[in-house]
């Protein structure tokens, strides 16, 4: 991937991951999007990165998904990144008398309909590039879940199908097809404090691997995966599945 003089626009880029990417493309020199639901932190965040844009979105939302498809086409016709990373987690227990299906209704609302639809709304503009990418985030629990998160770790296994499936589609188009599968970062995906628990991997390290891999091309089959992560992802095929799911799982 060229690190610089690209468009790009990152969804829930005002918090975590997508807050991150935003801030690390744009110091790179490249023209970047962010949206999010929250019109005082994509203020912040434009106000804080002259250059920077931003556009509030609700990636459940239909008629803003179409109305940020028109804008993109009349301010920013060159957009030829878009990393779909706006995500929520919650946990889940099943067990409990009262436990109602409200939750993983949400879960797959934002992250799996959140995502699509936000690629169909923008598949026209990219595919009117010369080169262009479309990156999703997915996570390790896609591969080995944590059995209190069914909902989102089941939510990034079917991202992770998903985007396989459109890979193949696109093979014949100049469009990359990558997969973003982050570890346990220090973020507030389940709360603030993630943000310091020390079992989670530093945000800025975190970054600094992925834009290492991306800038030489480490993503084999198109997976952005760290080198920690792998024995998750080949869990299945190596007969360690269950080792590994008792130890997340304990």
């Amino acid at each position: 991937m060229n690190m610089s003089g690209n468009t790009l626009l990152i969804t829930g880029g005002t918090s975590g991951i997508g807050r991150a990417l935003a801030q690390a493309f744009h110091a790179r020199g490249n023209q970047v999007i962010i949206t999010g639901r929250r019109q005082a932190l994509l203020d912040e965040m434009v106000q804080a990165n002259p250059g920077m844009a931003g556009f509030r979105l609700d990636v459940g939302d239909d008629a803003m998904l179409a109305e940020l498809s028109s804008w993109v086409r009349l301010r920013f016709p060159a957009l030829n990144v878009l990393i779909a990373n706006a995500g929520i987690s919650r946990t889940e227990d099943m067990t409990r008398d009262n436990w109602q299906a409200n939750v993983a209704e949400d879960i797959i609302t934002t992250n799996i309909l959140g995502v699509i639809r936000t690629v169909a709304a923008l598949l026209p503009v990219l595919k009117t590039q010369t080169n262009a990418i479309i990156m999703a985030t997915s996570s390790a629990l896609a591969f080995v879940p944590k059995a209190d998160f069914p909902s989102y770790c089941a939510s990034k296994a079917f991202l992770h199908t998903w985007l396989v499936c459109l890979r193949h589609q696109l093979r014949h188009l100049p469009i990359e097809v990558l997969e973003l599968s982050p570890p346990y970062v220090q973020t507030a995906l389940t709360g603030e404090e993630q943000i310091s628990d020390p079992r989670a991997m530093p945000l800025p390290a975190y970054v600094d691997e992925v834009l290492t891999l991306l800038e030489s091309q480490q993503h084999p089959g198109g997976e952005i995966l760290l080198a920690r992560d792998k024995p998750r992802r080949w869990a299945e095929k190596d007969g360690t599945f269950e080792a590994l799911f008792r130890a997340v799982n304990p």
